[in-house]
């Protein structure tokens, strides 16, 4: 039995790393100790469509759930990964217009942006292009919190474009951390040609 305690993180941490210890371990039992309803429901849901049975109990203030796989016996690897399934085929653009996700607290919608693009990294497949426009370059510049996550994204091949309008005007181009810098004509082209444009 696989034992692991993600009480001290907030969602999307816990269903991110049970998702890779399920990979790993693959027909494995584990407990998973997260501190929340939302990390009970989310890695519920985590496991029951990667093929496991979950069943949570109370512990304190606290959730334990024990994954266990539905094909029968420990050792026995359920289907963990399918193709993905998609309706249509082609280029699929993310589109961040701000360094927020949302509407509502400006500080909240910055830390849901974060874990937006952090989560991506868990993606498969992985967008082909991620545009940063307006205040969403603050997001590809010195400071930002998800510099780390925007460069391995970059180096799994997707890529990583910022307004060179949008950086001139906050007084940002020297600023750029990652990606490369893009034009006007070339950010309605790719939109107008992808498949999916994905607005967080």
């Amino acid at each position: 039995m696989i034992k692991l305690d993600y009480s001290q993180h907030q969602c999307p941490y816990p269903v991110i790393e049970t998702r890779k210890q399920i990979l790993a371990n693959p027909g494995q039992s584990l407990e998973v100790l997260v501190g929340d309803q939302a990390g009970r429901d989310n890695v519920s849901r985590l496991a029951t469509k990667m093929g496991y049975q979950a069943a949570a109990k109370q512990d304190g203030t606290c959730f334990l759930l024990t994954l266990t796989p539905t094909e029968g016996k420990e050792g026995s690897a359920p289907q963990t990964q399918t193709a993905p399934v998609t309706a249509t085929t082609g280029k699929t653009v993310i589109y961040c217009g701000s360094d927020r996700m949302g509407d509502g607290d400006d500080e909240f919608g910055r830390v849901l942006m974060i874990n937006f693009l952090t989560t991506l990294l868990e993606m498969d497949p992985l967008p082909d292009m991620i545009l940063f426009v307006n205040s969403g370059i603050d997001l590809t510049t010195k400071g930002s919190a998800v510099l780390d996550a925007l460069k391995t994204l970059e180096s799994r091949g997707v890529d990583i474009a910022s307004c060179g309008l949008c950086l001139d005007f906050y007084q940002k181009k020297e600023q750029l951390q990652v990606g490369r810098v893009t034009n006007m004509y070339e950010m309605v082209e790719v939109q107008c040609q992808a498949t999916r444009v994905v607005t967080p």
